[in-house]
């Protein structure tokens, strides 16, 4: 699992795996596919980082395993 992933950059890795922002309500953010794949993002300013518990979770919610979540370039 990769670690310093900002909100950023996972909100773009969403983005490019079709998950639309449905929903803002305060600081959650919530993103869905047109598959039925759900997940709520939780985030003040956009260079928030995440705790990996965080992350592993946001992953189950959207069947990313390390190797989808490696695709992206985190930078």
């Amino acid at each position: 699992m990769k670690r310093g992933i900002n909100a950023r950059q996972l909100t773009k890795a969403l983005q490019q795996d079709g998950f639309l922002n449905t929903r803002t309500r305060g600081s959650h953010h919530f993103y869905e596919h047109p598959d039925g794949r759900a997940t709520t993002v939780s985030y003040h300013k956009r260079s928030d980082t995440f705790p990996i518990g965080t992350l592993k979770g946001i992953c189950e919610d959207v069947a990313w395993t390390d190797d989808d979540l490696g695709r992206h370039d985190f930078i």
